[in-house]
């Protein structure tokens, strides 16, 4: 597909290639949405909102406010159709309720926003709408909608599966003092539920990292990159850190017959190779890499504490990644105390020249 440009008044004909094409329509399909947070009328879900908000404006990308409702099936199937008609009628009220709390939460918001009620499973809407989303964001826990499906029998739904990176946002995260957010435009004023002091978007320089969680997996890697090109755009260090059970628990990167001290150091020196094989991807941007004692998920939890995002990959060897989305992914999400990035699967072309790095934490 050619295009043409004018350059010091020549005629320039441009050639895209296939994967161009496709990286240019994925990338205008992502746009159609922009940051998308899902919203149930509970505190956490606002918090999500002023997160979200505060990232569309940075990003500079749409926002859009999404709520779902779905007739329960028991109650579709035993009811008689008139019945059911206003049953959904009530619920459809309900949501268009929590769509105006979230009106007025952001009602000086000065970017583009949408407000979207759906029908249909609160998980489901939200996958379909990470197709042609940069973002998904969503509270860590709720009202039985979005958060009490999502968090709950089917907890890995929404990272594990969907086609953009999910953002979960705690309670514990507000805009003020320390846990303030920058953005791009001015100072986004927020209208808080009444249950908390009312508080607005600060506007000062956030100096917190970004922080990766890696464990030696591909999956691991890919959450690298991500981190490091979030860290990138909002000015800040890059911070991977990996941990160190006791030798005890299972763990497949470590040998059997090293001790603690001699695991440390083998895991540093890797993490240290994974440390330069970021900066030659972005050689402006500051990189700490440490090797933290302690279960995966207890150090993932402690880092959320102190970063204004942790990054993990959805998958991995048990590490992070295999255990934010299997039985100990409630403990991590219900308990970290800054925003989470799950990153889906993707192919990156930079994965190829790792290996001239060094060896891998997983070899």
């Amino acid at each position: 597909m050619g295009i043409t440009r004018r350059t010091d008044g020549a005629e320039v004909e441009v050639i895209m290639s296939t994967s161009d094409q496709d990286r240019s329509a994925g990338a205008a399909r992502r746009r159609r949405f922009g940051v998308v947070v899902g919203v149930d009328g509970s505190e956490q879900s606002l918090r999500a909102a002023q997160w979200a908000a505060a990232e569309a404006d940075r990003r500079q990308l749409p926002l859009t406010v999404v709520t779902a409702y779905a007739l329960p099936a028991f109650a579709a199937s035993s009811m008689d159709g008139g019945y059911a008609l206003l049953d959904e009628s009530s619920l459809r009220q309900g949501s268009e309720k929590v769509i105006d709390q979230a009106k007025e939460f952001l009602r000086d918001y000065p970017g583009e926003v949408s407000y979207l009620i759906e029908s249909g499973d609160a998980a489901g809407v939200l996958l379909d709408f990470s197709r042609e989303s940069e973002v998904l964001v969503v509270g860590s826990r709720g009202r039985g909608g979005f958060f009490g499906r999502l968090l709950g029998s089917v907890s890995s739904a929404l990272p594990a599966h969907a086609k953009c990176p999910t953002v979960v946002v705690p309670l514990a995260f507000s805009c003020q003092e320390e846990n303030a957010v920058t953005t791009s435009t001015g100072a986004i004023p927020i209208v808080a539920p009444e249950s908390t002091p009312p508080s607005e978007a600060s506007r000062h320089e956030d100096r917190r990292p970004v922080v990766a969680g890696v464990d030696g997996s591909d999956h691991g890697r890919i959450a690298a990159l991500m981190a490091a090109h979030q860290a990138v755009e909002r000015g800040t260090t890059l911070r991977i850190v990996c941990a160190l059970p006791p030798l005890g628990a299972t763990l497949v990167w470590i040998p059997a017959d090293v001790d603690d001290g001699s695991a440390a150091e083998e895991l540093q020196e890797k993490l240290e190779n994974g440390r330069r094989w970021l900066h030659s991807h972005h050689p402006d941007l500051h990189i700490e890499a440490e090797v933290i004692d302690g279960a995966a998920v207890d150090v993932l939890v402690n880092e959320t504490r102190h970063a204004q995002l942790t990054v993990v990959g959805c998958r991995g060897r048990g590490g992070f990644a295999g255990m934010l989305l299997g039985s100990t992914s409630q403990g991590v999400l219900h308990h970290a105390e800054g925003p989470l990035m799950v990153v889906p699967e993707s192919r990156d072309p930079r994965l190829e020249d790792r290996a001239e790095f060094g060896p891998v934490v997983g070899e």
